[in-house]
């Protein structure tokens, strides 16, 4: 089964630029290990694998924009089916 993993509420920010990147597809990853980097005027943020299982797609790169809601990868594995649902 393969889930989305979306952005989750980052409060009020909207469009913030990725500064990076730290999975790539077929990497495995355990829950609340670093996705990517956000950088706001105010504030950088690391986004957390909200559960652990396989990267099967990175849909986003550096110096995209991205918003809450908005699909950074997909996820793959046992504990896949707990990410955060779409809002």
């Amino acid at each position: 089964m393969t889930d989305e993993i979306r952005l989750p509420d980052i409060g009020d920010f909207k469009d913030v630029p990725i500064v990076e990147v730290h999975v790539k597809p077929g990497q495995a990853v355990s829950a609340d290990d670093i996705l990517v980097t956000l950088e706001s005027d105010k504030a950088t943020m690391d986004i957390p694998a909200p559960a652990g299982g396989v990267i099967d797609a990175v849909l986003v790169k550096p110096g995209d924009r991205v918003s809450q809601g908005h699909v950074l990868a997909t996820l793959s594995g046992a504990a896949a089916s707990t990410t955060t649902p779409a809002p």
